[in-house]
């Protein structure tokens, strides 16, 4: 498979990209109502995600969309928006050192929603990393 299509490529992408969510969202909440910052932060990535589209030619009609896949998709918005509503008020009120980590969790609360309700089978490496994650949130938020 070439590297361009492969998942850790893009996975890598986003812990990259995330570092420099956390980084610039820091500098950009201070002063400002988060909730108003994620808004603006919503509207450029609605931006940019639309040129994406349109330079690559994927637009497509969501009409043809099943049910369920709506149904999730908004979910996932709802979940999202919520996620960084949060995110940016605890960026305005904490370190971006200590906030960053924790959001991090989600890395091993997803694991365990994967393993109930996706059914997806744990293996050591998974159970030791994801215990290895919050190990280290903790630690970064207590100490």
């Amino acid at each position: 498979m070439p590297l361009r299509d492969s998942w850790l490529l893009f996975a890598l992408g986003s812990a990259f990209f995330a570092a420099l969510t956390a980084l610039f969202g820091k500098l950009g909440v201070a002063g400002i109502n988060s909730n108003l910052a994620t808004f603006i932060r919503t509207v450029v990535i609605l931006g940019v995600t639309a040129a994406i589209l349109s330079v690559r030619g994927e637009w497509a009609r969501p009409s043809g969309l099943p049910w369920h896949s709506w149904l999730f998709l908004v979910l996932s918005g709802i979940a999202t928006g919520l996620s960084w509503l949060c995110y940016y008020r605890a960026l305005q009120l904490g370190p971006v050192s200590k906030v960053a980590p924790i959001d991090k969790l989600s890395v091993a609360m997803v694991i365990v929603l994967g393993l109930v309700f996706l059914g997806e089978k744990p293996s050591v490496p998974m159970l030791v990393g994801g215990g290895l994650i919050v190990a280290g949130a903790m630690v970064i938020a207590l100490f």
